[in-house]
């Protein structure tokens, strides 16, 4: 975490420094770009959806409806694309046409939908709560599962006019669907298969400093950061536009140590990582999280169980009738599920995705992405993503 402030605050006075001699000729314009000018700049059809949760959270959503080829809508099945920790729906599209999953799906003929969960860039807004207030980051994970997807998926299906839909979720975004496949088991039946990218629910054997950091100072942290009013953990702005480009632009001599930062935290691996994209995707994450959500998974790390939230023994009490939060019941989640894993992946480690395989009734296929160095943001953003394990996807989904 230390190592974290470090890099930002250095990020801020290079990149403060350097806006005022960065020339626009020299500036990748993708990296000023949203989500669906990303999309329509690459020649595709994009859509914004607003779509408001029980809980009264307003999530926007991008869809693809068709292929840069075609422009039809009929016999395409719809698939939701779920990002994962501190990121947004760009993450699918920013790569580029035949790189990015969500083009590349978009061309294998499905209706393509980009979520965002709440809190991020694209889901700051409440029926009555404001981002200003404490009580709207209450949340974690959880309430993504139990709320965000159904609400999302809901739409989705009545929208396409469709019964069943693909998930495809990153991280956060497997997390996510495995709670709310466990707390409302109805969903298994809307799912035709669940693909889950770099699987998260057990942490025992994670690698990732910041995370097992958070989780050795237990109670502490979450005391801590409530006592200084830290309720929302990296939201964007501008100032990462500038670090991107200032420090990681290519020939610029911190290029480096941007990639060995990302690594730290996900995994080394310099062949899969074209440095260059980096002051792009800078320009788009971190895209914000609250800081309960970190503490949830902080929690998972300290207790070794996928469980809920660690509200104190009184609050578990009143809530959840015990002095400890329930465990997710994993073998409620009956739809067809595909774990794909990376050997270098210090968050979603092997070991943790084995466990999780033994736990799930209905796993479909079981893929290591053959290249063992594949990280945790190779999942979104490798170079040779689409052969190493997006054409393993469209299959999958293909044969369901």
């Amino acid at each position: 975490m230390a190592s974290l402030i470090v890099v930002l605050l250095f990020g801020f006075l290079a990149g403060s420094q350097a806006a005022q001699s960065i020339e626009p000729r020299e500036r990748n314009p993708d990296i000023d770009l949203t989500t669906p000018e990303l999309i329509a700049k690459y020649g595709y059809p994009v859509e914004s959806h607003m779509v408001t949760t029980e809980d009264g959270y307003i999530l926007t959503l991008q869809r693809i409806p068709y292929g840069r080829n075609s422009t039809s809508r009929t016999n395409r099945p719809p698939v939701l694309i779920q990002h994962g920790l501190l990121s947004q729906s760009s993450d699918w599209v920013v790569m580029g046409p035949e790189k990015a999953l969500g083009y590349i799906l978009a061309d294998a003929g499905y209706d393509v939908w980009l979520g965002n969960a709440r809190g991020n860039t694209w889901s700051r807004k409440h029926t009555t709560l404001k981002p200003s207030s404490a009580k709207f980051w209450e949340f974690t994970w959880h309430e993504m599962g139990v709320y965000d997807l159904p609400a999302v998926i809901d739409y989705i299906l009545e929208k396409t006019g469709e019964e069943k839909l693909f998930y495809v979720g990153h991280s956060e975004g497997t997390t996510m669907s495995y709670v709310m496949a466990s707390e409302r088991p109805e969903y298994n039946d809307k799912l035709r298969a669940l693909i889950s990218l770099a699987p998260v629910a057990h942490l025992s054997h994670t690698k990732t400093p910041f995370l097992k950091v958070i989780a050795s100072a237990g109670d502490q942290i979450g005391w801590l950061t409530k006592m200084m009013g830290m309720n929302e953990f990296l939201p964007h702005s501008y100032l990462y536009n500038l670090m991107g480009y200032a420090l990681c632009k290519d020939k610029a001599i911190t290029q480096e140590i941007c990639s060995n930062f990302i690594f730290l935290i996900c995994g080394f691996d310099s062949k899969e990582l074209d440095a260059s994209m980096i002051p792009v995707i800078m320009g788009h994450d971190p895209a914000g999280v609250s800081t309960r959500t970190l503490l949830h998974y902080a929690q998972v790390i300290k207790s070794g169980k996928f469980r809920q939230y660690n509200h104190g023994l009184l609050k578990n009490l009143i809530l959840y009738g015990s002095v400890v939060p329930p465990q997710y019941d994993l073998k409620k989640i009956t739809a067809p599920v595909a774990l794909m894993y990376g050997q270098n992946d210090f968050l979603a480690d092997p070991e943790d995705v084995a466990t999780l395989k033994e736990e799930l009734p209905n796993v479909i296929s079981y893929y290591k992405v053959k290249d063992d160095q594949f990280n945790h943001v190779d999942f979104m953003w490798a170079t040779h993503a689409k052969t190493l394990l997006y054409d393993e996807v469209v299959s999958v989904m293909n044969k369901h």
